[in-house]
């Protein structure tokens, strides 16, 4: 039996798709290993899952915590102090890369005042008050990344990967389907979010070109499958619709030979 490892740096999408999907407790959805049974594979795949708070965070990454954080109470995974700053993705073994646009769409970060590193302020409304006033005394809000941006620094990050090693590399776009927000007149209406997935959705097609990476099409996946009955909200999918992701992947990994190049466990 072969198994080939693969890093998912991205976030509850990747992770429910590729690791497993829990609801309420109860495992429903159980990854990649699930398809690769059911095709029969003689292999399977170990899957790596590290979170990942936005690009721009990912790129200014040194490798430790700054040392004022660690006497703060801080959350524990998803992100925790150890899961935004250390260096995983770029010093973890893999066969595969999986990322995501998700962070990039989605999370608005904080940069410190004085040695501006990066934070994100994980579920911030939850916060007390006190630490919340702790933030806004010693952090200031970073504008949300645009499309341009995003694949600027995506692509800087896949030059860094491929510098240390030559995995296949996959990148997550997002469905911009809503079945539960229905606009039929934008004039006077800010950017809606499924406006904000298509641009970054096309521009992650011209990212594929210019450096050979391959793109799970989330979107595409779920509107022929019909988007209503495979999401939960604009991130979360069903169990129905991780399968159908997830058996994307492993097509994808096919095509490209990656499953043909599984170490021996």
């Amino acid at each position: 039996m072969s198994r080939i490892t693969i890093l998912a740096a991205g976030n509850s999408d990747v992770r429910d798709c590729l690791y497993a999907l829990r609801e309420n407790g109860v495992v429903v959805w159980n990854g990649i290993n699930a398809v690769l049974r059911a095709g029969g594979a003689d292999r399977t795949a170990r899957v790596i899952h590290r979170t990942v708070a936005r690009s721009d965070a990912v790129l200014a990454i040194s490798g430790t915590a700054p040392s004022h954080l660690l006497d703060r109470t801080w959350p524990k995974d998803p992100f925790s102090l150890r899961s935004q700053y250390a260096p995983d993705l770029f010093e973890t073994p893999a066969d595969v890369v999986v990322l995501s646009i998700q962070a990039d769409v989605m999370h608005a970060l904080c940069r410190h005042r004085q040695d501006r590193h990066y934070l994100y302020p994980y579920e911030l409304g939850a916060w007390p008050d006190e630490a919340r006033q702790w933030l806004t005394d010693h952090y200031e809000p970073v504008a949300m990344l645009d499309p341009d941006q995003s694949m600027r620094n995506l692509e800087r990050i896949i030059i860094r990967i491929r510098k240390r090693q030559q995995p296949h590399i996959l990148i997550f776009n997002m469905s911009a389907a809503m079945p539960w927000e229905r606009v039929r007149n934008y004039r006077g209406l800010g950017e809606t979010l499924a406006e904000r997935i298509r641009g970054f959705n096309l521009a992650l097609i011209g990212l594929s070109r210019s450096t050979g990476i391959s793109i799970v099409d989330v979107d595409a996946i779920l509107a022929e499958a019909g988007a209503s009955g495979l999401k939960v909200d604009p991130v979360t999918l069903s169990a129905a619709g991780c399968r159908l992701v997830t058996e994307e992947v492993v097509g994808i990994l096919g095509e490209l030979g990656a499953l043909d190049m599984a170490d021996v466990a």
